[in-house]
């Protein structure tokens, strides 16, 4: 027999009513599943993932434009070199974030990690509400699944984004690049890209 599983599976225009509501989603990406909040309510995302404070979330966007505006001046070159070359794809960087917008930092240091998944589904959601801060959809210190139905029994309470089944994704983490200075990069955590530019 098999178990039927409450999901709360949504669309992406009620996606953005539950996030400006300050809750977060759930979604697919190229890489793992996300839980993913507006900017504004990244204290959120650790809660329901009783993840450490000091680990920064990641914010997503749908394409390059949409997160330029929170690179610092200085690594903007490097950013674009980058983003043009690898995204979207399952590659973080972590840059100094511009000056501006300083409300979507959770790192110490005054840095962002950004992304652009390689996802039709994360993209589609990402144009409809902006920007979202990220982190896997698990809790901490455990696997986590990488299916809507698993990931529904870890986080009973979470909108998931459907439709369901979702598009394949390969279930490792991103690799993270960290920008040292200009056209300096460093291995932070080896995934599945590997950057050129780092050897």
């Amino acid at each position: 027999y098999r178990l039927i599983i409450q999901m709360n599976l949504i669309n992406c225009k009620s996606a953005l009513k539950t996030l400006r509501s300050g809750l977060p989603i759930i979604f697919p990406t190229d890489t793992l599943p996300a839980i993913g909040c507006l900017p504004k309510f990244s204290k959120i995302i650790y809660e329901f993932k009783k993840r450490d404070r000091n680990k920064p979330l990641i914010l997503m966007g749908s394409e390059r434009k949409q997160l330029i505006d929170y690179v610092h001046e200085s690594a903007k070159e490097d950013y674009e070199k980058i983003a043009s070359k690898y995204w979207p794809g399952a590659l973080t960087m972590v840059i100094p974030s511009s000056e501006r917008e300083t409300t979507v930092l959770t790192s110490k240091d005054l840095t962002l990690g950004l992304r652009i998944p390689k996802s039709y589904m994360a993209q589609t959601l990402i144009r409809e509400t902006g920007p979202l801060l990220t982190s896997s959809a698990n809790i901490s210190g455990s696997k986590g699944s990488i299916t809507a139905e698993g990931i529904a029994l870890d986080f009973p309470s979470v909108q998931i984004l459907g439709p369901i089944p979702w598009e394949k994704s390969s279930g490792k983490a991103s690799t993270i690049i960290s920008w040292q200075k200009s056209g300096d990069w460093r291995m932070i955590r080896k995934g599945e890209v590997s950057v050129k530019e780092l050897y």
